[in-house]
């Protein structure tokens, strides 16, 4: 199962050739990221992630996420849309204390065709915001995840 999470662009997301500029492109994904899986203001059961928000990005957490690596496949400049684009998100991989958040990115929801625009992996590493060192994924977060993962992304050139 995957997670639709629309996300607005901005003008300052793209470039002189009038579509998104690559960099910016990573911006727009850590925004569906923390949609998906932070906790926000928004609790309730029909915001974008309600079920998968389990990470407490507050002031005082405990837990620091920290990007690993990350893979990004551009696929087809996007154009810029008015309605927000659809970003899919699921877990390729779930280990001991990181996990690799998958995306694709697609037009506007009910926009035709449906085209893969960018495909793209981020790997998070948990951690405790006192010690910095790697935490243990909690129960609650395997068991609000575990219904989202899939296989991974395959890159067409690696």
């Amino acid at each position: 199962m995957r997670l639709h999470v629309p996300t607005q662009l901005r003008w300052s997301d793209l470039d002189a050739y009038g579509h998104v500029n690559n960099a910016r492109m990573l911006s727009l994904l850590e925004e569906a990221r923390i949609q998906a899986f932070w906790v926000s203001d928004d609790t309730s059961e029909h915001a974008v992630g309600a079920s998968t928000a389990v990470i407490d990005a507050g002031p005082g957490t405990a837990t620091f996420t920290l990007i690993a690596r990350q893979e990004i496949e551009y696929l087809r400049p996007i154009p810029y849309h008015r309605q927000p684009l659809d970003i899919e998100l699921w877990i390729g991989r779930m280990g001991g204390a990181s996990l690799e958040v998958c995306y694709e990115v697609f037009p506007p929801a009910g926009t035709a065709p449906r085209v893969v625009y960018t495909r793209a992996s981020t790997t998070l590493v948990l951690t405790d915001a006192a010690t910095g060192t790697p935490r243990r994924i909690t129960e609650v977060e395997r068991d609000a995840w575990r219904p989202y993962v899939d296989e991974p992304i395959a890159f067409r050139r690696r």
